[in-house]
């Protein structure tokens, strides 16, 4: 027993050590400036700070604080921090005080946004809109499934910023509808999710064309060897900021397994949603997805399916409905739920446990955002026990194992 105990304090000890070093192969030699305690000591314009006043936004998340300094006094920035964290006014509130006061030409962007997904990149739009308006600057989003005719319109107008993924932004760049060569300000929002889901080389060729002495943010929940590829190559001297555990597995966040047997796995995913609250089921093929919705909806059960299968005007509205609170329950599969920001959902389940560590995290960043408390709840056959633990120490996640479903936190 005292073996083993020792043993898995080893194994703990030498990830934290390999987890430093991954990030001290980064680490800036320039300190840091101070972080600000408040919103109003930082340079922002004062438009910006009046519209932060109106929305009740009254003081900065850790990330905020600490990254925004950096970020507007011109500084490349890598910054760690989960999902939920606030990074999306971490980099915003910086590229648009930077921007302020310059008129793009048409199809000539002054500061660009790529993020991994269509859903994150609407959610980064409709975060920094209001604060872009304050100091008039005019958005571009820039992402597929949506007509290419009408973002290449909103470019030939005129947009000083632009909010992008990384394939339409390359088709429209190839079509001539855009050029980079006059972006000061880049951000990788999420680099992690974009080395995970392949966009590394139209990343590199995206940013072999912004300005090479301009500024760059990179954020991310994890540095594996693609993202620090990309901040040795890109970013200059960073100033690195990591204000949330790289694992991801938060104070506020509490950890289920329920091991069960096949035959009462129906039955329990029908009970957990059935539960007061909004919570997110994942599992892994877009027809499970769709087979598990039509039960929910047929035992009573407001819930929505989300997948790839779906048009983007579709997957808007779920998203909507489900932000709304109209409907309580998101069915997804892993890809489709990438870049879901929705607050206030406090239980994640996993029906079908996720392939490794990496989309463990991320799947469970949906949830316990910005400080909020919530639960991850994964069901376990007797069959997958041995990988959800082999998963588990990967993530550096110690979970309960109840008997039951966790209830819905006070």
């Amino acid at each position: 027993m005292d073996s083993t105990h020792s043993t898995s304090r080893t194994d703990k000890a030498r990830r934290a050590a390999a987890a430093r070093d991954e990030f001290a192969v980064t680490a800036s030699v320039t300190p840091a400036l101070p972080p600000a305690a408040t919103f109003a000591e930082l340079d922002l314009p004062a438009e910006v700070l009046a519209e932060l006043t109106r929305l009740g936004v009254d003081e900065p998340f850790p990330i905020q604080s600490a990254t925004l300094p950096d970020a507007l006094a011109g500084r490349d920035v890598l910054g760690r921090g989960r999902t939920g964290s606030g990074k999306t006014l971490a980099f915003g509130l910086a590229l648009l005080a930077r921007t302020a006061g310059q008129l793009a030409e048409p199809r000539q962007p002054l500061a660009l946004v790529l993020v991994p997904t269509r859903e994150l990149a609407q959610q980064v739009t409709d975060a920094l809109t209001p604060y872009a308006r304050a100091v008039k600057l005019r958005l571009a989003t820039v992402v597929g499934g949506m007509p290419i005719g009408r973002q290449a319109g909103a470019l030939r107008g005129g947009a000083e910023v632009v909010v992008a993924t990384p394939g339409r932004l390359k088709d429209l760049i190839d079509r001539g509808d855009c050029r980079l060569d006059r972006v000061a300000v880049t951000v990788l929002d999420e680099a992690d999710q974009m080395a995970d889901m392949g966009f590394m080389p139209q990343v590199t060729a995206l940013l072999d064309q912004v300005r090479p002495d301009g500024q760059r943010m990179l954020f991310s929940a994890t540095l594996d060897r693609n993202v620090d590829l990309l901040v040795r190559r890109y970013l200059s001297d960073p100033v690195v900021h990591s204000v949330d555990p790289s694992q991801g597995a938060v104070t506020t966040m509490e950890h289920h397994v329920l091991h069960v047997h096949g035959a009462d796995k129906h039955r329990l995913t029908t009970e957990i949603a059935a539960r007061d609250g909004r919570v997110i089921m994942f599992l892994d093929t877009k027809h499970a997805v769709d087979r598990l919705t039509r039960h929910l909806l047929g035992s009573g059960v407001r819930a929505a399916a989300l997948h790839g299968g779906k048009s983007q005007p579709l997957r808007t509205r779920t998203l909507e409905r489900f932000r709304s609170g109209e409907v309580p329950v998101l069915v997804a599969t892993n890809v489709a739920a990438r870049g879901i920001h929705v607050d206030e959902v406090d239980l994640v389940v996993n029906v079908d446990p996720p392939a490794d560590h990496k989309d463990y995290l991320h799947r469970g960043g949906r949830t316990a955002r910005a400080g909020e408390s919530g639960a991850v709840v994964t069901l376990v056959t007797s069959e997958e026990r041995r990988d959800v633990a082999r998963l588990m120490t990967a993530a550096g996640i110690v979970p309960r194992t109840p008997r039951s479903a966790p209830a819905r936190p006070n």
